[in-house]
């Protein structure tokens, strides 16, 4: 029998502890908005981005007790990570392979108002039109670095990679999303 024609085993919920649910609460939990902004970049589609966080979730539940760590942005951001590539595979079978995102330019505080809050959204704009023209590996490296703010080695932890694949990653993601905003902007101009 296949591994898809197997019926797939219902597995015993999972219920934490007390003290696993507390320690839960302190080490994971403050990143479910940064495992939501990675799924969203990773999927596209902000349903699908809910759904991926929630397995995600999920399974770090039920994994909890094989946590060692204090900080698990990186070890809820790898599950992420996989539960994203998981429906990526079911949605598209071809393995679709995407690259990743750039650095968002903060405003200045000087600039306010109507104008530079519209500069403001129109830049944020084309940076994630940006995002979604390059490659899922590319893509992934930028959000976990200009966005979430992680280190080279988190982010080869988070990925499954060397960090010098995650440099390396970093630097064509960059030129490529680059190419990308001026692409657009001579389409707009």
């Amino acid at each position: 029998m296949t591994r898809e024609s197997r019926p797939e085993k219902a597995t015993p919920e999972r219920r934490l502890s007390s003290q696993e649910m507390e320690r839960f609460t302190e080490c994971v939990l403050p990143y479910l908005d940064a495992a939501y902004n990675l799924a969203r970049y990773l999927v596209r589609d902000p349903h699908e981005a809910e759904e991926a966080v929630q397995e995600a979730f999920l399974r770090a539940i039920r994994h909890f007790e094989g946590f060692r760590g204090v900080d698990g942005r990186a070890w809820l951001l790898s599950i992420v990570r996989n539960t994203c590539f998981t429906q990526l595979r079911r949605r598209r079978p071809g393995s679709e392979r995407v690259e990743f995102d750039e650095e968002i330019h903060s405003p200045r505080e000087e600039d306010s108002g109507p104008e530079a809050d519209l500069t403001s959204a129109t830049t944020a704009e084309s940076v994630r039109e940006g995002l979604d023209q390059i490659a899922v590996e590319y893509r992934e490296v930028l959000v976990l670095r200009e966005l979430e703010g992680l280190s080279y080695k988190e982010i080869a932890h988070v990925a499954g990679v060397p960090m010098g694949t995650v440099m390396s990653r970093l630097a064509r993601g960059r030129r490529q999303l680059l190419l990308a905003l001026r692409v657009g902007a001579r389409e707009n101009d």
